[in-house]
């Protein structure tokens, strides 16, 4: 089968960071370390990162990996006690790792686009992840400038969105052209997953960030108004809303510029292993104007603006909202 060795080490991988990230948040309270641009990292994400970064590194050592993270803040001496607890949380997923090879598995992940490549989010919603909310483990692999494998790990999502209080943590597993499943972080068998139909509640419902600051949130549920979408809206930290939309619990997530930032472009960290969730699960992922997303470029989706997630069926519709609030 296409893809079976990468699947399956990101599968292991994925599994183990979200284990460690867990651990972290249970035992530490997920405090959280500022960056020279003053935005959040913890020591899960750069344990995450690390774990991950050796697997893939010994499993496929031609494949540049581009990360989120890197050391450089680790490195310095004021920072050895951190460094320390992040190799003790590693320690017990790879015995005998040490401070100096911790630094540099994070620093696998400083790759760059290639024609193959991988693409890495340790935990995308860091802000979700300190608060005690929704967060993600993002890995995907990129081939020609399109995703050919995604696994999102959401290790605070339901397993049953039925009952949402019972056991939690999933993961999202997609290779191009063999569709989506869903497996339960603590075991169990994967089984399909499928955007939701028209008969369906979700089919009626909006996905979008709990940061106002990730879009324009006005602009976004106007066009999730005037595409039809009249339940409440969800509003969920990462890239953990990609997931509901595959599972058909939302019909779209939309994340469209501000006036004023109409120049920024997103991540690709932040939408790759998402994208082809949804798209493996019946849906359908584009910018604002339609086009697919583009991960030949370099860090940055930078031949697209906004991101549009659906269900497929709504796509159309969405994007002739987004054209027509454009124009007010």
């Amino acid at each position: 089968m296409l893809y079976k060795r990468e699947k399956q080490i990101a599968i292991t991988a994925v599994a183990a960071a979200a284990n460690l990230c867990e651990q972290v948040r249970e035992e530490r309270g997920a405090v959280a370390i500022a960056k020279p641009d003053f935005s959040p990292v913890t020591v899960a994400d750069l344990g995450a990162q690390a774990v991950i970064c050796q697997a893939l590194s010994e499993a496929f050592p031609a494949d540049p990996v581009i990360a989120e993270e890197d050391s450089t803040l680790l490195r310095s001496p004021a920072m050895t006690e951190q460094l320390q607890q992040i190799t003790n949380y590693v320690q017990v997923h790879l015995a005998g790792a040490t401070p100096k090879v911790v630094t540099d598995w994070i620093d696998w992940g400083n790759g760059g686009i290639e024609s193959r490549y991988w693409t890495l989010d340790p935990i995308d919603g860091t802000k979700g992840y300190l608060r005690g909310d929704q967060y993600a483990i993002a890995l995907a692999l990129v081939e020609a400038g399109e995703v050919k494998l995604g696994v999102l790990g959401c290790p605070a999502l339901p397993v049953d969105p039925k009952h949402p209080q019972s056991e939690r943590g999933v993961i999202f597993v997609a290779v191009r052209g063999q569709g989506t499943t869903m497996i339960p972080l603590d075991g169990g068998e994967p089984h399909p997953i499928h955007v939701a139909n028209s008969d369906e509640v979700g089919s009626r419902r909006l996905a979008e960030s709990v940061e106002s600051a990730h879009g324009n949130l006005a602009r976004q549920e106007a066009v999730a108004q005037a595409a039809g979408l009249n339940e409440p809206f969800l509003r969920i930290d990462s890239q953990a809303k990609y997931g509901l939309v595959a599972r058909g619990e939302a019909a779209l997530y939309i994340r469209l510029p501000f006036p004023g930032s109409l120049h920024r472009r997103e991540n690709i960290w932040d939408h790759a292993a998402g994208a082809i969730v949804v798209e493996e699960a019946g849906g359908r992922v584009t910018d604002m104007y339609g086009q697919p997303l583009d991960f030949a470029c370099g860090f940055q989706l930078v031949n697209n603006q906004g991101i549009v997630a659906s269900n497929g069926a709504i796509h159309e519709a969405v994007l002739a909202a987004v054209a027509q609030t454009h124009e007010k």
